[in-house]
């Protein structure tokens, strides 16, 4: 009976891994796909690297803005409402400018039908709220 009460020990494979921990962050072959395509000349590797470190600072900054408009009106998820705010005060949301036109040109279908609500047969709204 002693026997079946002592813990058994852990076999050495089911340990903790060593594997480091990575922070999320944006691939950087899409970084370089993206910059090249609006560049539209040669780029120099330094620059990439320099590209790479710019859009990290900016997501980080973006998110947490994100966060602080979220958190700001007491919610836990972040709505299509921040997003525009934050749009908004960068600029790149004016009167003339809705956040509608800019999805409508810069993002592909799939997306635009997933943000933009469209009337279909059958009185029904897509995306539902």
């Amino acid at each position: 009976p002693l026997e079946l009460l002592r813990a058994k020990p852990i076999p050495k494979s089911l340990g903790v891994s060593r594997r480091k921990t990575c922070k999320p962050e944006v691939a950087s072959s899409l970084i370089k796909k993206i910059f090249s395509h609006y560049v539209k000349m040669p780029v120099a590797r330094d620059a990439y690297k320099i590209v790479e470190k710019c859009c990290e600072r900016y997501f980080k900054q973006l998110s947490s803005d994100l966060e602080a408009y979220t958190n700001h009106a007491g919610r836990k998820t972040v709505e299509m409402a921040d997003l525009e705010v934050l749009m908004r005060r960068q600029g790149l949301v004016t009167d003339k400018m809705p956040l509608h036109v800019l999805i409508e040109r810069y993002l592909p279908l799939e997306y635009r039908k997933l943000l933009i609500p469209v009337a279909v047969s059958g009185n029904k709204v897509i995306p539902c709220k």
